[in-house]
Parts: C-alpha cells; structure tokens; sequence
C-alpha cells in the first residue's frame, strides 16, 4: 500500500485527489492548518476514509513533522491562496503561503527522504499575458497577477530541487478546472450558483467582472488523475493539463441560464467592482505531451461541466428551503 500526503485537502482539488488515490488503494492523509479548522469536520465527512495531520506551509517545522509522522511514498502540494483577486488584496501572504511554501514543502521531504516523489500544482495563470497559443510546456511565462508571479516561484523551485539535488519533483500546469465543489467566489461556481437561485427565486441578478476573457475550462475530477501518472513515470518532469478548447466568461454565462431555460442577458450585469488591475485575455492549452507520455484524455466537456456544476446548485438551493 502506498502512502500519500496531500496539501490544500479541503479545496476542490484535494477531495478529489484523495477520493482518487484512496479508488487505488493508498493510505491517504491530508494536510489541515489549526487544531480548529472549520473545513476539518466536513471534509472528514466526505472522505471517511482520510486521516488528518496537522501543518502549515507557513512553518517549516510543522512540514518537517508532517512529512515524518505521515512517511509518505508521494506527496501532492495542493495548498496555495488560489482566489486571484485575492492575491491583489494580500499580495505578501500569497507570496509566503503560493510561493515560498514550496520551498518549505520540498526542504521538509529533503531533510526527512528525498525518495518520496513530490507534485506542485502550477497553474496556467503563470503563462498570463500570452507570448503563443496554445500554450505548452516550452511557452514563456509572462504571469499578471501576485497569485501568478507566487506560482511561477513555485513552478521554477520544483525544477531547481530537481535539477539540484536529483529529486522525482513534477510540475503540472493546470488549466481552469471546475467542479460542484469549486468555492463560491470563483467564477464558474458564483455563476452556476446564481442561475440556480435565479431559477428559483431566489436572487434577482448576477454581478459579474469583464466577460470576454477566454478561459481553457475542464473537469476537476479528470485532472487530478493527471497528478497521479505524473508521479508513476520513470522520471520527472512537467506537463501542461488542458482541454485544447477555449470559452468566453460570456459562453458560460449563457450555457448556465440556458439549462435553467434562462436568458442570460436578463440576470448578468457588469459591475467595476470585479474587475482585475490586469487581466489575462486568453489561455488555452497545449496538451500533446501529457496525451503521448502520460496517455491522460478529458472525459468531460466544457457544456456538460456547466450543467453539472447548475445541477448540483439546484439539488443544494432546492434542499434549503424558501427564500428569505
């Protein structure tokens, strides 16, 4: 049996994960911050089956210990400040916690075992203004945001502790990737959500930022599985995770109202409070070497991904009782 640890458990990315790696049988612990984490009981709920260590990417001895109680065979970095606008707004503890938390991460397993294999969740942001399209491994990064620039930190740290003290360290850079379990504040979800409560009666409209930005968007279930090849091959290295397809704000937009019987037009309204001091126009990925070396495919498509996500908002809003 395999051992993983995972950070970043309690995000949309670590359920999944775990809920993936447990399907294969590993013993799986997750990463919590605080003996009083509000997200413990329920993700324990969720995953009945996951097992808790206490540390924070913020204290390095707090990883040291983690990565000595837990002894695991790999270990999967989920953990960041990943709300971009947020970044904006705490620009230094993004930096600490995205950023320089990899450092503290990769100097734990290399004091305690620098056998186990090690993944960082990079992030399509770090490409920001775009030098070619698509984008592959091999692109530029030009990140335009404080999350971005903490990422491409975290990305080149990886590829240093390989490079330097011959670590199985991978990098994947993954596109949007979305689910029912994407927190509320993030685009997607913040739309899937309001079309439901629209549907319902709930809520009369939705504010949104600018919508013409195009975003390569999958499923967060396939990705994930992605993470996992990415540590079973012979040697390390990084991959770009993407559909290929790229889609308007606007497109997801009307996709979500649409499958409510919804005229978006209706509902959506923009609102200067949401939009970014600079923002990224057009990401879309190049995926070719994970399909070839990894033999990694999306099973869900960019509409059918919408309508789950107004599936699940439906199911939960409807569950909730009458508006207030």
């Amino acid at each position: 049996m395999k051992t993983a640890l995972i950070t970043g458990i309690t995000g949309q990315d670590g359920t999944y994960l775990a809920e993936h790696l447990l399907g294969l049988e590993y013993k799986v612990y997750g990463l919590i911050r605080g003996q009083n984490n509000p997200k413990a009981e329920a993700v324990q709920r969720l995953i009945p089956s996951l097992e808790l260590v206490e540390g924070d990417l913020l204290d390095q001895s707090s990883l040291i210990a983690a990565v000595e109680i837990t002894q695991p065979d790999e270990v999967y970095n989920l953990g960041a400040i990943s709300f971009i606008p947020l970044s904006w707004r705490q620009p230094v503890l993004t930096s600490e916690i995205t950023g320089l938390g990899v450092t503290r991460l990769l100097e734990a397993i290399r004091m305690v075992n620098r056998d186990i294999r090690f993944y960082q969740a990079s992030s399509s942001e770090m490409f920001g203004k775009v030098r070619e399209v698509p984008q592959s491994e091999t692109t530029p990064f030009h990140p335009r945001s404080p999350y971005g620039v903490a990422k491409t930190y975290g990305h080149y740290t990886t590829v240093n502790y390989r490079e330097s003290y011959d670590m199985f360290a991978c990098s994947g850079i993954l596109f949007n990737h979305e689910s029912p379990r994407r927190g509320l504040e993030f685009s997607t979800r913040k739309t899937s959500h309001a079309a439901a409560r629209i549907k319902l009666g709930k809520q009369s409209e939705l504010l949104m930022g600018d919508l013409t930005p195009k975003r390569d968007w999958g499923y967060a279930g396939d990705y994930v599985r992605a993470m996992h090849l990415m540590l079973q091959q012979d040697e390390p290295d990084d991959y770009v995770i993407g559909t290929g397809k790229t889609h308007t704000i606007q497109e997801m937009c009307a996709v979500a109202f649409e499958h409510v019987d919804l005229n978006w037009q209706e509902y959506v309204r923009k609102d200067p409070r949401f939009l970014r001091p600079a923002d990224v126009n057009l990401l879309i990925a190049d995926s070719a070497k994970a399909r070839e070396k990894l033999g990694w495919e999306p099973t869900v498509d960019f509409r059918s991904l919408i309508r789950m996500m107004v599936d699940s908002d439906l199911k939960q809003e409807s569950a909730v009782g009458e508006p207030v």
